[in-house]
């Protein structure tokens, strides 16, 4: 709303400082910023509210240290999450680029799925809270809007660079000129297609129609019969991850932030033609308005992250975890970076398959040798380490570091190829 606003003076009255407010820098600073501020002051309101009303957490006996002084802990604390990324989007993001109402959906969204749960476990005094297969439904839906929102948006495309040779074949409105930092000219034409980035190798560019063209041409135009379901396959499976992940105190917020941080270069530099011409990678405008809303999610996940460190005052509940993994898989897809999700969420990843891990090994070893056996002491994979008497501070450090490792290495696949 605020980008309209000053739009308008500097437009209409020239007003100093009016300007500052269309560069997406600027911008993306301000969105940090303010999102710290609600977060850390509203959200210690908030926090007192949910102990008025005596909104706690029911904590299941798992026979873990510590388990018993976080009965009582405050939960549906995402509703600070949710607030501290949506106010500053809302002000001072561009409202009509689809890939910022994208995210908002994204965020109402799955956040009104984890806020049922949430409300079901609280005050319907049932600890399985909403059944899966709604979560499941409800993911579905998400995945179906954002895919089909992704393929067949006219908004949504890349540029690619093409030989000067060739320029008088494509429409004018259609090929734009950018100098790069030597000052030679490049010529781009716009793209509407479904290439996606490989990470690591030299042609590091695919193109998802090219699966089913590699059968028959004329099957390109259903490309979206694979693309959506891998939309809605990864968006489960990182939702999922992020809620698994959310088991002790700051671990699942401090990694949200630290992907958030890596896909804030990916946006930024995707959306900013010079950067994406020097890097030699895919220019996709429209995407570098994501900084804003991305910078909001950092600065709601480390503002929340103040009271959530341990010993935790509040948690999140399935309200924010659920929407954290949403919102980094909607945005990897955005800016075309899938494909480094079991690298970027190396995390989120692990804990998933701890837990199928333990399932499917308790059900074979119970059918063949009459009991179930364990892989782990118990799953996800940070209760594994509380049960050889780890502290839960020191596994929360360790898992940063690790995400902050596969960060670096995401980045580094911008020149590494």
């Amino acid at each position: 709303m605020l980008y309209y606003f000053f739009t308008y003076l500097n437009e209409h009255y020239h007003i100093s400082g009016a300007r500052l407010f269309t560069y997406i820098s600027f911008r993306a600073a301000l969105a940090i910023i303010l999102s710290l501020v609600i977060s850390m002051i509203y959200g210690k309101k908030i926090i007192d509210f949910l102990q008025r009303k005596q909104i706690g957490e029911n904590i299941r006996e798992l026979g873990l240290a510590g388990e018993n002084q976080k009965k009582g802990t405050p939960t549906m604390g995402g509703l600070i999450i949710h607030g501290a990324i949506l106010i500053p989007t809302l002000l001072l993001a561009r409202l009509d680029n689809v890939y910022i109402v994208l995210m908002i959906i994204t965020t109402i969204w799955l956040g009104l799925i984890g806020f049922v749960d949430d409300y079901i476990k609280v005050f319907k005094k049932d600890k399985k809270g909403l059944a899966g297969t709604f979560k499941v439904i409800g993911q579905i839906g998400l995945g179906i809007i954002v895919g089909a929102t992704l393929y067949f948006n006219q908004y949504v495309y890349v540029k690619e660079e093409i030989p000067v040779t060739t320029v008088a074949k494509y429409n004018p409105k259609d090929v734009s000129a950018v100098k790069d930092h030597q000052g030679e000219t490049h010529y781009m034409v716009s793209q509407r297609n479904l290439i996606t980035t490989i990470p690591f190798l030299k042609n590091h560019e695919v193109d998802y129609e090219e699966f089913l063209g590699y059968f028959n041409s004329d099957w390109k135009k259903y490309s979206w019969l694979i693309f959506i379901p891998i939309v809605i396959f990864i968006i489960t499976a990182v939702s999922n991850g992020a809620n698994l992940t959310d088991g002790i105190d700051g671990l699942a917020t401090g990694t949200s932030a630290i992907i958030g941080a890596t896909l804030l270069v990916f946006a930024y530099v995707s959306g900013n033609i010079i950067f994406a011409d020097y890097l030699n990678i895919m220019y996709i405008p429209n995407s570098g308005e994501l900084a804003i809303f991305i910078a909001a999610f950092i600065g709601a996940c480390v503002g929340f992250l103040w009271y959530n460190a341990y010993p935790a005052q509040v948690f999140m509940g399935d309200t924010g975890s659920l929407a954290l993994g949403g919102i980094i898989a909607t945005l990897a897809f955005a800016v075309r970076k899938e494909l480094l999700i079991p690298l970027m969420c190396g995390i989120f990843l692990v804990e998933n398959l701890s837990v199928m891990i333990q399932v499917a090994y308790f059900k074979y070893t119970k059918r063949k040798y009459g009991e179930g056996r364990r892989v782990f002491l118990m799953s996800p994979l940070h209760h594994h380490y509380q049960k050889l008497g780890m502290h839960e501070s020191k596994i929360v450090s360790r898992f940063w570091i690790i995400g902050i490792l596969l960060a670096i290495l995401s980045i580094v696949t911008l020149k590494v190829r």
